[in-house]
């Protein structure tokens, strides 16, 4: 069973995504939150696997969560729900530990299958939504630190290739097709990229992919 928070300031948004969710196979919504010091207090004491956080919320706002959560014995894992009226933080976002985005109104179908991907530490990269926000920071700063650097010389070009397809967004199945290669191949590949980059998840990978320059 994947233990789900929902934190959001609307009662009408926490309302539908928590009928979304509970109707989910092996989901269960173990809190909801209507800020982020209530969000964090829930994280705290109900140990979720996964929270759905909206970034604009009174008081604490769902970054600020995030840190907090993140920083927890049990932290869980964190998709930030978004409109897209906050994109300037959308890298703050990122260091902040999230594991992707989703819009407001995804599909149920796809709000399921991206709690199930975070979850099991895949991470949520829809083209749709996530290349809109990482497109936010191809305009920002490019200045690599010394152990970003390192670590880009150091993979292979089949290392970039995935990197860049992750970039775009593409699903294990997506770069297998891309590469001609098998999906369990791509998983494998994919978790020697984490581990070689140091990120937690795709999102990190595709961030790291866009301020160098490479998601092109």
């Amino acid at each position: 069973m994947i233990h789900v928070l929902i934190a959001d300031d609307s009662e009408i948004v926490r309302r539908g995504l928590s009928e979304i969710v509970e109707a989910g196979e092996g989901l269960h919504v173990v809190a909801e939150a209507w800020d982020g010091r209530s969000a964090v207090d829930a994280a705290r004491q109900f140990s979720p696997d996964v929270a759905l956080v909206d970034i604009r919320m009174p008081g604490m706002d769902g970054l600020a969560a995030t840190r907090e959560m993140r920083a927890l014995p049990r932290p869980p894992r964190v998709l930030i729900l978004t409109t897209f009226s906050a994109d300037e933080y959308v890298d703050e976002a990122v260091r902040a530990g999230v594991s992707g985005f989703l819009l407001k109104d995804t599909p149920p179908e796809e709000l399921l299958r991206a709690v199930r991907q975070v979850a099991e530490g895949k991470g949520a990269l829809d083209p749709t939504v996530t290349g809109r926000v990482l497109d936010t920071l191809a305009g920002q700063a490019t200045q690599l630190t010394d152990a970003e650097k390192r670590a880009l010389e150091s993979l292979t070009e089949r290392d970039r290739e995935v990197l860049r397809l992750i970039a775009r967004g593409l699903s294990n199945a997506g770069i297998g097709a891309a590469l001609h290669i098998s999906e369990g191949t791509v998983k494998g590949q994919v978790s020697r990229l984490l581990a070689k980059i140091g990120a937690d998840n795709r999102v990190q990978v595709a961030r790291l992919a866009y301020r160098a320059g490479l998601e092109r």
